[in-house]
């Protein structure tokens, strides 16, 4: 919480117009995260910044996605993603 805390007083950061967007017009984020998933497929740097992201600031998240390369149902997955 502190570390938090600390972060937003260095980058001054305000969520306020993202909160409003998306309790507006909640589709913008689910449109946002599409635009995201195209770039981390499509560009390696982009994969590598947000896997580094992921991995340092959502450790739970990073856990769960490395999780399903353990998986061994990846019949639904395309190529690029371990499919066949």
């Amino acid at each position: 919480m502190k570390t938090i805390e600390m972060q937003n007083k260095k980058g001054n950061t305000d969520f306020e117009p993202f909160y409003k967007v998306v309790e507006a017009q909640p589709h913008k984020l689910e449109e946002a995260s599409e635009v995201l998933l195209e770039m981390v497929t499509s560009d390696p740097e982009s994969t590598k910044n947000v896997a580094h992201l992921i991995k340092e600031n959502y450790p739970d998240l990073y856990k769960a996605i490395t999780a399903l390369d353990e998986t061994k149902d990846n019949g639904n997955l395309p190529s690029c993603c371990g499919g066949h």
